[in-house]
């Protein structure tokens, strides 16, 4: 996908340039949020999550993440030196791809925040079940895939499957 994403931009031309990439790509976005403080996000029909994996995660195995018949694909937007909440989840794991910009992520198995490393575009990364993790903008607008492996096949995740350990927007 063609991102090259000026710091110039405000939040809805950044929107606008990844809602046509998206679109080029024939991908359906079934919903956008740009009310988040941090940045926001596109949701990806379901129905094209195989097309997605396939575009922006090649080199996974499907069979061995599918867990269910949901990977929830995404694309996360990041704005600069905004940040995620402190987080985990207790029913998946969060595979991501960078797309455009060097964003920061954090990890750690315990609550204690782990260092930042910058990650930059094309590179990969998968949080576990309960991993802590954080999303950082550095500074450029960061745009990262997202899919999600669905742990507990009965009660696959959803947006309430948070627990934030720690949010500058105090939520």
């Amino acid at each position: 996908m063609d991102l090259n994403i000026s710091n110039n931009l405000d939040k809805s031309a950044v929107f606008e340039q990844i809602a046509a990439a998206l679109k080029k790509e024939n991908f359906t976005v079934v919903q956008q949020d740009q009310t988040r403080p941090w940045g926001g996000f596109f949701v990806i029909d379901e129905s094209q999550a195989g097309a997605f994996a396939a575009k922006f995660f090649p080199h996974l195995e499907m069979d061995a993440i599918t867990i269910t018949n949901k990977l929830s694909p995404k694309i996360l937007v990041v704005a600069p030196h905004k940040r995620l909440s402190w987080q985990y989840h207790f029913r998946r794991a969060e595979i991501w791809e960078i797309l455009s910009g060097v964003v920061g992520v954090k990890t750690s198995m315990t609550d204690e925040e782990g260092e930042i490393k910058e990650l930059a575009p094309g590179t990969f990364i998968q949080m576990d079940k309960g991993e802590r993790h954080r999303l950082i903008g550095l500074d450029s607008w960061g745009v990262v895939a997202e899919i999600w492996e669905h742990t507990d096949p009965e009660n696959p995740s959803d947006e309430e499957d948070i627990v934030r350990l720690q949010d500058d927007f105090g939520r």
